[in-house]
């Protein structure tokens, strides 16, 4: 049975409860990480906590229990991940999630003050059905659906209010084809980010991403900016997509998938980019993994529907 850490004791998944009166079931009011491991070893853990740390400062949510610290956080995290043991082939996949806690209106049903849960579970749980993507590629389909511009809710925070997703999900799941994946717009029609990805496009000579500004500033996004080419960050439009020469997304469970059209208009040859290709590659050799053959080896029998990144 897999454990989680819960407010400060490590305990079997199913014994993990919260109030139905807790903030983050009213309000979404939550603020999270989720990692992966390669071989076994978390990626960026530290990165993904700062963030945490960061996003629960911005909403000042207390972080109790002897996490009040990185180091005292990311010790919890290696401590929960050593006490599950998962198949050899399988990866961690570690959410932290930190709540207000139970609004004081409702005091007299449970404890008041904030939650801390740390969960551990199978990679393979969030890339079901995704193997197939890195050949195929993705459709992505602008949704009418916007962005939340960073003068309303700040995208730099990653929290749990994320109803806009879903409604862009819902309505790129309605468009006719397989693979199609949102991408969404800013208030000024420029492409912000996937529902839980960001995006990056090459225009035949340079790289390209979009602003910081109203898109989440993803710990793989940080990667790819530091570590494998030279990447403009930039105002992009459905015009300069369309045109472009390849394009993928990027995001913490499956590292890169490509874009191989945009609104059913295919993108330079309508395949996998070799630039893609030779990213992926790259940071496959870093890591000790074959990203693209590991997940690809967990489809077989993988259990399709919805997803942080599509609606079915």
């Amino acid at each position: 049975m897999r454990k989680v850490w819960f407010n400060g004791e490590i305990l079997p998944e199913s014994e993990a409860k919260l109030s139905i009166y807790d903030s983050a079931l009213m309000f979404g009011d939550m603020v999270f990480e989720m990692t992966r491991s390669f071989n076994g070893v978390q990626f960026k853990l530290r990165e993904h906590i700062e963030r945490l740390f960061r996003s629960a400062r911005y909403f000042q949510i207390p972080i109790p229990f002897l996490c009040e610290t990185v180091d005292q956080m990311e010790k919890h995290c290696l401590n929960l991940q050593e006490a599950n043991e998962f198949e050899p082939d399988d990866e961690h996949r570690l959410m932290i999630n930190v709540t207000r806690g139970t609004l004081p209106m409702y005091s007299d049903t449970g404890r008041v003050g904030s939650n801390v849960i740390i969960s551990d579970f199978p990679l393979r749980w969030t890339t079901a059905g995704m193997g197939k993507l890195f050949d195929d590629g993705i459709n992505a389909v602008t949704p009418s659906q916007r962005a939340i511009p960073a003068h309303l809710l700040d995208p730099k925070v990653k929290c749990r209010s994320r109803a806009h997703f879903v409604v862009a999900n819902i309505q790129a799941s309605r468009c006719k084809g397989e693979n199609n994946w949102a991408l969404l717009l800013d208030d000024d029609g420029f492409i912000a980010e996937g529902t839980g990805a960001n995006f990056f496009m090459n225009d035949g000579f340079s790289w390209f991403t979009p602003m910081g500004h109203n898109v989440l500033r993803g710990i793989s996004r940080d990667y790819i900016l530091n570590n494998s080419v030279k990447v403009n960050e930039a105002d992009i439009n459905e015009y300069d997509v369309e045109n472009s020469a390849e394009a993928f997304f990027t995001a913490t469970p499956f590292c890169m998938l490509p874009i191989t059209s945009v609104n059913g208009k295919p993108i330079g040859d309508g395949v996998p980019g070799q630039g893609y290709k030779r990213i992926l590659n790259k940071w496959s050799e870093k890591v000790g993994v074959d990203i693209k053959g590991q997940i690809q080896a967990w489809d077989e029998g993988a259990k399709e529907g919805p997803s942080a990144y599509k609606f079915k």
